[in-house]
């Protein structure tokens, strides 16, 4: 059984979350030169406009189209700037279960935009599409990945050794790979309970369809 996510968007009472476009470009691949970003990611360092073109107009709506998952942009609803990404991926609509991931811009950190828009995520994926499993996985030295997780009420499940591949950059600008753990954590739709303080309440979010 496969299915396919809506072209949708989700405010909530900082954000909006809705689907990549063109115009988003130039600030995705800034965004996607941070050093973080590219010590827990395996973004291609550096990463071109051309690059972010592509990951908009092709990876991004190749993904949903064959029932993989769903890029969202992260965007201030005051500004509309973009200030993040949250991804799904590896979904399987039969189990009714999706991986989740997030990335937000160097400068839009420490104001819980991560939380936030993750929290927001896992409300529509248990409501709307009526999922019964999320589950992320976190560099054992990503603990700002780690509190994101921890905040918005994932259950740690264990670690995979060896299973990370993270990135170390040189003084002269090479990166190299270094193997570490990846933490699993997992989000079902009753560990929400206590966790909606990150939103007004459970109707802290709307859902707009078809927002191409």
């Amino acid at each position: 059984m496969t299915g396919t996510f809506p072209n949708i968007s989700i405010s909530t009472e900082r954000l909006v979350l809705r689907p990549l476009d063109e115009d988003d470009v130039p600030a995705l691949a800034e965004m996607m030169n941070d050093e973080q970003v590219g010590a827990w990611t395996d973004v291609p360092q550096p990463f071109s406009e051309e690059q972010a073109r592509g990951w908009i107009t092709r990876y991004a709506p190749t993904e949903r189209e064959a029932g993989r998952g769903l890029d969202f942009a992260v965007t201030e609803f005051l500004t509309q700037r973009l200030v993040g990404i949250v991804q799904l991926a590896k979904t399987d609509w039969h189990v009714r279960s999706t991986e989740l991931s997030y990335i937000i811009a160097p400068w839009a950190r420490g104001e819980g935009y991560a939380s936030e828009a993750a929290l927001a995520t896992a409300q529509w994926l248990f409501t709307d599409q009526k999922f019964e499993r999320i589950e992320l996985r976190t560099a054992a030295d990503n603990t700002a990945s780690q509190q994101v997780a921890q905040k918005i009420g994932c259950i740690s499940e264990g670690v995979l050794r060896n299973a990370c591949i993270a990135h170390v950059r040189a003084e002269d600008g090479t990166w190299s790979d270094v193997r570490t753990d990846f933490i699993v954590w997992s989000l079902l739709p009753e560990d929400l309970d206590g966790a909606g303080d990150q939103l007004a309440d459970a109707d802290g979010f709307t859902t707009y369809s078809d927002w191409n």
